[in-house]
């Protein structure tokens, strides 16, 4: 185990759950990646902290009563000037949607989309640096773009956050992958015509999970869903779930780590 202080601007730092039920989905988490978790002030609105082996992993917040966005993860790309970012984004036709704003004393924060409908987030540390434990079970392991235009979404998080695209070589699958130097920051997926027209451009995350089975048993007796059956990838052996509130993300066994965040 190893714990990451600073991230490389310009790759996923952090990511965090927005859900009615707070209580609920820490039982949830809790039991299937055995996080423990640190409750906020009021103040902050009781955002939670979760943490694998004493390490920050992820984040829960309890959505607002009537608010018009899903129970839903979301991605945080690290940057050193939230505000710098903001023009960037805009400049390159996204849309901001929330911030750039101070969250006490723990960094600033914004929320956009791209050019092509997908939400994200960026975060600019101060106190709390992003997600100490990656790669590892309960932590994030990868985070991708699906999109209808993955060369458009390329483009824009490559001027955004000076990332460099480079094809993937797989057959029947339009995939991007971004580089930071020597950094992954993540893929962009082309969604095509297997894609329901009714599912919306979005970033999804995948966490670590050292038994696939086990853990898919444990989202089903949880109240979860299991939406796409396991299935193996040059990378791992994974699949696509849903908690209890209808919040997306994938599990993965790795067989290769990537070299990714930190």
């Amino acid at each position: 185990m190893s714990t990451i202080e600073r991230h490389t601007p310009g790759t996923l730092s952090w990511v965090d759950l927005m859900t009615p039920d707070l209580d609920g989905a820490m039982k949830f988490y809790g039991a299937l990646f055995g996080w423990t978790f640190e409750v906020g002030p009021p103040e902050l609105h009781h955002y939670t902290t979760c943490s694998v082996g004493g390490r920050r992993a992820a984040g829960i917040g309890q959505r607002p009563p009537g608010a018009a966005f899903p129970s839903v993860w979301s991605v945080y790309f690290d940057g050193e000037d939230a505000d710098r970012i903001a023009e960037r984004i805009r400049a390159n036709g996204g849309q901001i949607m929330m911030g750039p704003m101070a969250v006490a004393d723990h960094g600033r924060m914004l929320v956009a989309s791209d050019p092509t409908g997908a939400a994200f987030g960026v975060w600019e540390p101060k106190s709390h640096t992003g997600a100490q434990a990656i790669l590892e079970h309960g932590s994030m392991i990868w985070h991708e773009v699906n999109t209808r235009d993955h060369e458009k979404a390329a483009d824009f998080y490559c001027r955004v956050f000076d990332l460099e695209a480079q094809k993937l070589d797989a057959p029947g699958v339009d995939y991007v992958t971004l580089h930071k130097g020597q950094k992954t920051a993540g893929g962009v997926l082309q969604m095509d015509a297997q894609w329901p027209a009714e599912v919306p451009p979005h970033w999804m995350t995948y966490f670590a999970v050292d038994d696939l089975d086990a853990a898919l048993a444990k989202v089903e007796a949880l109240g979860g869903k299991v939406h796409v059956p396991p299935f193996d990838t040059p990378y791992g052996r994974q699949s696509v779930v849903a908690d209890p509130w209808g919040a997306g993300f994938t599990l993965m066994k790795p067989s290769v780590l990537p070299n990714a965040g930190g």
